[in-house]
């Protein structure tokens, strides 16, 4: 297993039990020891959470912790709940608050703008390992911020070169692998118009004006508060990738290899994020016909709305590359989604895009749309309903259903709104409903 810069902790700073971590490097590889504990969770149904995009370890840790805190008291007397937290390769930027996470000291100084604080720069370092030379310099560009176009490109050069991105395959595009995942253009644009569009949408999404990230200086100047959104985006596309991976050769052939050992147990998957995309992943490696997976909750989901249709709406000879796969779930695929989330409403799909015409630049373009951001689309019979009426009236018993949980996924700041906002006990009655475990 390689080594991804953490150990295993069991049951650290989580006040439910039994909790157990699952624990996985960037290709998918699982910790044994860790396995092997979860196999012994004394339960009828298991609940398991992959964090998301915007976390270290400790922040994981505290997700799950506050996301499973209500359970005990809304599951039925029948039922005796395992819990289960996955941690992957994701990295924390300092400069995007968590609602109710961050103490203020703990978040980048007011005044780096465009420059990097140093623990996103530590954080970094520990993403890209061995990539020392690059990273410097990219910290140096960032804290100069050099009116030069010259120096633009090298960034954007720079930046390519951490994410692994050839531009000549960037500029062919594709869906890329099997794992759904294709180059974004932004890798192959002209630099400054990509750090221009990034720039403008920073600003529309709230960036302070007097940030010198933003503004101060010439023309070439105010780019950098966009250079360093697409550094931001570049790490996102590395997770991305990691998340398909290590759902499909981790996470799922660790279930499968459970629900053989333990006949009867029900599991309940959840993901945030990219934590959605893990999860979502893991069922290509459920056998058609199994019935060990209860259901499957996604809450902000970082990843696209098409993802389960059978004919996408741009292209009828392909389908999303999750398509039919709901069906591998005994009970419902929950999409909660919020448009209160920026960077699943402006972010992602500029990210995914980076459409030519300016005119058309901050619409939003359904061929590029987040599951986060406005639920399942193309899935034929897929309901839509809110969030009050499914505490009300619960959820459907199979198929994907979208649920609008703007009524609590609403707070955060630039960039990236309420993305992360999902700690509230609302949604955790969502899983119960979705799981058929409630009182």
């Amino acid at each position: 297993m390689a080594d991804i810069g953490v150990g295993v902790g069991v049951g650290v700073g989580v006040g439910v039990g039994p909790y157990e971590e699952l624990t996985f490097d960037a290709e998918g590889d699982v910790d044994g020891g860790a396995r092997e504990a979860v196999a012994r969770i004394d339960a009828t149904d298991l609940v398991v959470f992959a964090h998301g995009w915007n976390s270290d370890r400790s922040t994981a840790t505290r997700l799950f912790d506050r996301f499973f805190a209500p359970f005990p008291e809304l599951v039925g007397p029948a039922v005796r709940l395992g819990y289960v937290g996955v941690v992957w390769p994701s990295i924390r930027f300092s400069d995007e608050p968590i609602p109710d996470f961050d103490d203020r000291g703990a978040l980048a100084e007011p005044g780096y703008g465009a420059a990097l604080d140093p623990a996103t720069r530590r954080a970094l370092g520990a993403f890209w390992p061995g990539r020392e030379a690059e990273l410097e310099r990219v910290a140096e560009l960032l804290e100069e911020r050099p009116e030069s176009e010259a120096a633009l490109i090298e960034f954007g050069a720079l930046v390519r070169e951490l994410a692994g991105v050839d531009a000549v395959g960037a500029v062919a595009g594709g869906s890329g692998s099997g794992l759904g995942v294709g180059v974004p253009a932004m890798f192959a644009e002209d630099a400054l118009s990509v750090f221009r569009a990034f720039a403008e949408a920073l600003a529309s999404a709230g960036g302070p004006a007097g940030d010198p990230g933003f503004a101060g200086g010439g023309a070439l100047r105010a780019l950098w508060g966009g250079a360093k959104e697409v550094l931001r985006q570049a790490t996102y596309y590395e997770m991305k990738k990691r998340a398909g991976v290590i759902g499909e050769r981790g996470l799922g052939p660790v279930l499968t290899g459970l629900a053989g050992r333990r006949r009867g147990l029900r599991i309940h998957l959840i993901g945030h994020s990219f934590g959605g995309r893990v999860v979502s992943f893991a069922l290509r490696a459920v056998p058609e016909g199994a019935r060990y997976v209860k259901s499957l909750t996604l809450l902000q989901g970082a990843f696209s709305h098409y993802a389960f249709a059978d004919r996408l709406p741009h292209d009828k000879g392909r389908g999303g590359a999750l398509s039919g796969l709901q069906r591998r779930v005994d009970g419902p695929v929950v999409a909660c989604h919020s448009p209160y989330d920026t960077s699943l409403k402006l972010f992602y799909p500029l990210a995914s895009r980076m459409a030519r015409d300016s005119a058309g630049l901050f619409g939003f373009d359904e061929r590029w749309g987040a599951i986060g951001h406005d639920g399942v689309q193309a899935v034929a019979g897929a309901p839509r309903l809110d969030l009050a009426e499914v505490l009300r009236a619960g959820l459907p018993g199979s198929g994907c259903v979208s649920v609008d949980a703007g009524s609590v996924v609403r707070r955060g700041g630039a960039p990236s709104g309420a993305h992360s906002d999902v700690c509230h006990e609302e949604l955790a009655r969502v899983v119960v409903a979705a799981g058929r475990m409630g009182r």
